[in-house]
């Protein structure tokens, strides 16, 4: 891919015509290539990077450029002179596997989306699922926020929520009038759905979906949690 190119991927409609995204900094790129032990076809990547990275190791094609190109191709005001071309496809998972889902409704905060692979990648064995109309996971800001986590959670996109139910035979997700969290069903589910951060789920089509409902018990001082906030809590309860 010519330079030129590249430099248009810090946009949605190119990521997404030319099929890929660019990963940014030392800490990024080193997670990038430890997922190649698990992800192999995470090696179609390819470095750029400027003179004083010469010699940084690495099993990926590498292409020296110079400072004012990597200003180019930079998100940052600082870059510091590495940068990933990966492919779309590489990172992107197929339906299946055995992991515990996350569905994520139509979330659109980049940082909540980058915190909750974040988590995800922490605990372990979970896959997360994004609706139609969810935010960009190859966006660079989910990208830093994940710190790289992104490379380690398989992940699906343009999930419809009514496909669930063919796949998944006990689905839970979060109410304020739901069963305690610590209740042992919520353990049993094989796919938590969450929400949209400003307007949740939509409670028309949860009952065709047979959800179980749960709560995460509060002092009832505040009307809701963070999305990313309630995520966590619930991998670290089914975890638990």
């Amino acid at each position: 891919m010519k330079l030129d190119e590249i430099k248009k991927l810090q946009q949605k409609k190119y990521r997404h015509q030319l099929g890929a995204c660019l990963v940014e900094g030392e800490h990024l790129v080193l997670e990038l290539q430890q997922a190649l032990q698990t992800r192999p076809e995470l090696g179609s990547a390819q470095l750029y990077l400027t003179a004083e990275y010469r010699d940084w190791p690495t099993p990926l094609a590498k292409q020296e450029i110079s400072s004012r190109q990597m200003r180019a191709l930079s998100a940052t005001r600082s870059p510091q002179g590495i940068v990933a071309l990966v492919p779309i496809a590489a990172i992107r998972s197929q339906p299946g596997g055995e992991e515990i889902a996350i569905y994520l409704h139509e979330v659109q905060d980049p940082g909540n989306l980058g915190t909750i692979l974040r988590t995800l990648a922490w605990f372990g064995g979970f896959r997360c699922l994004l609706s139609p109309n969810s935010v960009d996971p190859f966006n660079p800001k989910v990208i830093r926020a994940s710190m790289g986590a992104i490379f380690h959670v398989p992940l699906e996109l343009e999930v419809p929520l009514q496909s669930l139910a063919a796949r998944f035979g006990r689905i839970g997700c979060l109410d304020l009038q739901g069963e305690p969290l610590t209740a042992a069903a919520f353990s049993r589910c094989d796919c938590y759905l969450f929400g949209n951060e400003a307007r949740g789920l939509p409670r028309e089509q949860l009952d065709s979906l047979a959800v179980r409902r749960f709560t995460i018990a509060g002092a009832g001082q505040i009307e809701s949690l963070n999305l990313a906030t309630a995520v966590s809590l619930s991998v670290y309860e089914r975890r638990r």
